[in-house]
């Protein structure tokens, strides 16, 4: 009976590859899934292909609006691979399982996923991600996108509005009493934000992908600085052009070590060299960086209190990222003269 239970998921996954290839027989090849979706990898006629399928909502318009900007991205000419849809049998570009959720099939892309603490990547990294942004400025799209820009974090979080994140961090529950400071820390740079909102709706804005870091890059397997692939454009949204460079620099890698400040300045200078090739930065987004980055550290921030507040996780998957966060913000405090000099 168990082992009937385990084939059914892998049955419903060979049937989602039927809605594409309906005499489809194969199998399909486990793969390393994200947090958002469930990934298989699938062989026909020799060639192999990536089956994705969502977990997390039933929304066709996100969906829609991502392989629409993947499909304006293959038509162009890049040094990199982005993920290329596959129609279902039915000329769609999403098919509809019989639960209700929806699943993408996407041409299988050469390469292998660098580590989270490999610093090689990131001239190359910054190539792509500069040429990526100055390819996503000549996208328009009829299509609305479904995520707003990060800065409309009141909105994105309807549980976090400012007064309450403070309130409940001054005063946060027994069980999370222990990391009050690190709480009151972040609900400070929440609201410095917030104070800051005209500021960031000045910069200049675009379709951007919004989610760059090592888990969704492809590199080659001989060359760990070429990057081969792009993937991931799920968050793909309109907004502030220089966040796409804020969230990779946020997410720099910082060993321990006592050269770790040379080391950091180092990678985060090879990654800048790289963008500004492609997209130069005005003076306004230049200075705007460090309130950038801390912007995506406060996102992380409310994205796990609204998964507390929700029920959906308890206080230790809260308590495992407030004190990291903090750390990263006092990293920014500490390096904004830096992240400025490197653009300049």
């Amino acid at each position: 009976m168990g082992a009937e239970n385990k084939k059914e998921p892998e049955r419903e996954l060979a049937a989602a590859v039927r809605l594409f290839w309906p005499d489809y027989e194969g199998t399909t090849e486990r793969g390393a899934s994200g947090w958002n979706n469930t990934t298989r990898f699938v062989a026909r006629a020799g060639r192999r292909y990536v089956l994705r399928v969502y977990e997390t909502h039933r929304d066709r318009s996100r969906i829609e609006f991502e392989q629409a900007v993947l499909r304006e991205l293959a038509g162009l000419p890049l040094s990199f691979c982005t993920p290329v849809p596959v129609k279902t049998a039915d000329g769609a570009d999403i098919a509809e399982l019989s639960d209700g959720r929806y699943a993408c099939l996407f041409g299988y892309i050469e390469g292998v996923r660098p580590g989270d603490e490999d610093a090689r990547i990131f001239r190359g990294l910054g190539e792509a991600a500069g040429e990526l942004s100055a390819a996503l400025a000549r996208i328009r799209l009829p299509l609305k996108p479904a995520y707003r820009p990060y800065y409309e974090l009141e909105a994105a979080y309807p549980l976090c509005a400012r007064e309450a994140v403070e309130a409940f961090c001054a005063r946060p529950p027994a069980e999370l009493a222990e990391a009050r400071a690190e709480l009151n820390i972040l609900a400070a740079a929440y609201g410095e934000i917030v104070g800051e909102l005209e500021v960031l709706r000045r910069l200049p804005h675009q379709l951007v992908h919004g989610d760059l870091n090592a888990s969704n890059v492809l590199v080659g397997g001989g060359a760990p600085g070429e990057i081969a692939a792009l993937l991931d454009f799920e968050f793909c949204t309109y907004d502030v052009r220089a966040m796409e460079a804020a969230v990779v620099l946020s997410a720099l890698p910082e060993p321990d070590a006592s050269e770790a400040g040379e080391e950091w300045a180092e990678t985060a200078r090879s990654f800048c060299l790289g963008w500004q090739q492609s997209v130069p930065l005005t003076g306004e987004e230049i200075a705007a960086l460090p309130l950038l980055m801390r912007l995506r550290k406060v996102d992380v921030f409310l994205h796990f209190l609204t998964r507390y507040l929700e029920g959906v996780e308890g206080p230790d998957a809260l308590l495992k990222i407030v004190r990291p966060l903090c750390a990263e913000l006092r990293t920014i405090e500490n390096r904004e003269r830096e992240i400025k000099n490197f653009f300049n």
